[in-house]
């Protein structure tokens, strides 16, 4: 047994505190409510639902948390520059914020796949955004480098370079890929918000609590819900009065290549892809029917490792974010695990497609089938420890590390498994 005293001593305090979850959720949970009794399944209401869930966030960090005080930020309120003394570093960083603007417009421009689809409305509420973005910039800029304690940041950097001055190398970098991340990832969000709202509003609940497999797939879809809507306005709000910031951008590129071959248009395991992993299988209450203690049983096991996934976005309260360190967590479901959200996301795959079965009991299906998501599994790994690799790089992580080799639920019970305690901080690494 873990003396529960010392564990809380041992382990490093966690960035974002429980508060801003709940409030976020409770949020979220409201809207819901609403949209479900009106039936409001159109895609501004899940655009809603990403405001519902944001805006008490931010009411909580700012006045319960007080985030905008933590030092983290970089930002000293006591001692605030002249405005005049601002000016041409400002016009300095808006210039490299604006330029970098444009290449991700032409980017989207240029990418055909941002032109079909969901992405059509994603694209459509980043063009209605952008003018009131360039807008708001000019004043927010001057306000922010009265305070902030070294205001020539990345965009600063690349603004001087675009100007002619010395390039700052390593930070104009840490601006692209921080740039780059929340340009391709917030489209991707907003691209599959108005779905996976509309979805839940329009699931139907009469008969529900006697069928299995219908009340595990609505809370399922629900915890998608939340996931998608806490993690979109993770990439929305990225700002240092929240603490929100990004500190630093994986500079790996085997972490880029890791992380977009899991997302469209680079995407390996969808339909037509190498790594398609579906080929003739059915959903797992298909397998199961006429069998209620076990529909019963894996319904709530799917369930579990669904929520398991949506906890593990919404403990970071306004930080989510792929590819990038916006400060380390080690509360909620990152207690029992470095990597909750991989772990159970491979877990609830592997239990619902049951790739080993397959519709036409071709042996040789069922083992393709096995084998390619074993390989998308592996990926996961990879991605796991190109994130380590990047975080490792903050001593904070690195305690938190150690800490989880020792106390950490999921390498303990690998140790057990195994019979030995070395391999407990790589296995939990896997996950």
């Amino acid at each position: 047994m873990i003396d529960q005293t010392s564990v809380q001593q041992a382990c490093p305090p966690s960035a974002v505190s429980h508060g801003v979850g709940l409030a976020g959720l409770a949020g979220l949970g409201l809207w819901i409510a609403v949209a479900r009794h009106w039936h409001m399944d159109g895609p501004h209401a899940g655009l809603a639902a990403v405001f519902a869930c944001a805006i008490p966030m931010i009411l909580w960090s700012l006045l319960v948390d007080k985030v905008h005080r933590r030092p983290d930020t970089g930002i000293d309120w006591h001692n605030p520059r002249p405005l005049r003394g601002v000016v041409d570093g400002a016009v300095v960083k808006l210039t490299g914020l604006w330029v970098t603007w444009g290449i991700i417009g032409l980017f989207y421009m240029s990418g055909a796949w941002y032109m079909q689809g969901d992405y059509r409305y994603a694209m459509q509420v980043i063009l209605v955004a952008a003018p009131a973005l360039v807008l708001l910039s000019v004043p927010y800029i001057l306000w922010i480098d009265r305070y902030l304690v070294e205001p020539r940041d990345g965009a600063h950097a690349f603004g001087q370079w675009l100007m002619g001055g010395a390039a700052q190398r390593g930070a104009i970098a840490n601006h692209a890929r921080s740039w780059a991340v929340k340009a391709f990832f917030l489209a991707f969000m907003l691209s599959i918000v108005p779905g996976n709202f509309a979805g839940m509003v329009r699931w139907g609940t009469d008969g529900i609590w006697h069928d299995p497999a219908r009340l595990a797939g609505f809370l399922i879809t629900l915890m998608f819900v939340v996931d998608v809507a806490f993690a979109t306005a993770g990439y929305v709000l990225t700002m240092r009065p929240l603490d929100a910031h990004i500190r630093t951008a994986n500079p790996l590129l085997g972490g880029w290549v890791a992380a977009l071959i899991c997302y469209p248009p680079f995407v390996l395991m969808g339909p037509g892809g190498p790594l398609y992993y579906e080929t003739d299988t059915r959903g797992w209450d298909v397998w199961m029917a006429g069998h209620p203690a076990l529909l019963w049983a894996w319904g709530a096991l799917l369930v579990a490792l669904t929520g398991t996934y949506a906890w593990a976005t919404v403990a970071f309260g306004l930080r989510f974010s792929n590819l990038t360190h916006r400060g380390i967590l080690t509360h909620g479901p990152y207690r029992i695990s470095k990597h909750p959200a991989y772990l159970s996301k491979n877990a609830f795959w592997w239990c619902s497609v049951l790739p080993f079965l397959v519709t036409t009991g071709s042996m040789e299906t069922a083992v393709r089938n096995t084998l390619l998501l074993g390989l998308t599994s592996i990926i996961y790994y990879w991605r796991a420890r190109t994130e380590e690799a990047h975080l490792g790089t903050d001593p904070v992580y690195r305690d938190y590390a150690a800490w989880m080799a020792r106390h950490g639920p999921v390498p303990r019970l690998v140790a057990w498994a195994t019979g030995g305690r070395r391999a407990a901080g790589a296995a939990d690494s896997a996950e």
